[in-house]
């Protein structure tokens, strides 16, 4: 058992530098934290199925690979953990561009068509909030859930700050609502925090 430790443990580690990613990066991908990946690539524990399942396939390798000291024959995928990463992340512009395409073309189709409604630059506001809700949902589904926090954070004034500027257009100046950003940014740091504790 001591062996297929070690052997588990230098795959791990030759993996996970392999695609230059830290333990703490391995961690949060896995939802473990960082003191387990040391513990697993020090031999001194061992994951358990679900996790060298996991393990595997964010590698793109088998789990038989992970319980195997030699590789002579083994060829692993060309595409690496650090590629698919670079590749979500392309996507994820690739769709916060798009939510500005339509905001783009919102803004020449109002400008163009109805003149009078005026103001057509609002959709531009729009975009920002927008932008945070594509990228919370990439980040969510691909990335780091810890940065949700502050994706959440811009977000919530961003969409204060579209809020009052749309009503400007009204003649409402009404700045009070950045107040409501107040008790939401508490929450949003006090769930950070209540999150943190229980991931350790």
């Amino acid at each position: 058992m001591d062996d297929l430790k070690v052997v588990i443990a230098k795959n791990i580690t030759d993996l996970r530098k392999r695609s230059r990613m830290t333990q703490l990066e391995l961690a949060q991908k896995l939802n473990y934290s960082d003191k387990a990946v040391s513990k697993w690539e020090r031999a001194e524990s061992v994951p358990d199925v679900a996790i060298l399942k996991g393990i595997a396939d964010l590698f793109g390798v088998t789990v038989d690979y992970l319980l195997t000291a030699e590789h002579e024959h083994t060829v692993l995928p060309a595409q690496s953990a650090g590629s698919k990463s670079r590749s979500r992340a392309i996507i994820t512009g690739l769709c916060v561009l798009l939510v500005w395409m339509v905001a783009t073309l919102a803004f020449v189709t109002v400008s163009l068509i109805l003149p009078a409604i005026g103001k057509p630059w609002i959709a531009f506001i729009w975009a920002v909030p927008l932008s945070f809700v594509v990228w919370l949902i990439m980040n969510s589904i691909w990335f780091n859930s810890r940065r949700n926090y502050l994706i959440i954070s811009c977000l919530m004034w961003a969409t204060l700050a579209a809020v009052h500027i749309s009503l400007l257009f009204f003649s409402l100046n009404i700045w009070l609502i950045y107040i409501l950003g107040v008790p939401g940014q508490a929450i949003v740091l006090l769930w950070s925090g209540v999150r943190e504790r229980q991931e350790k």
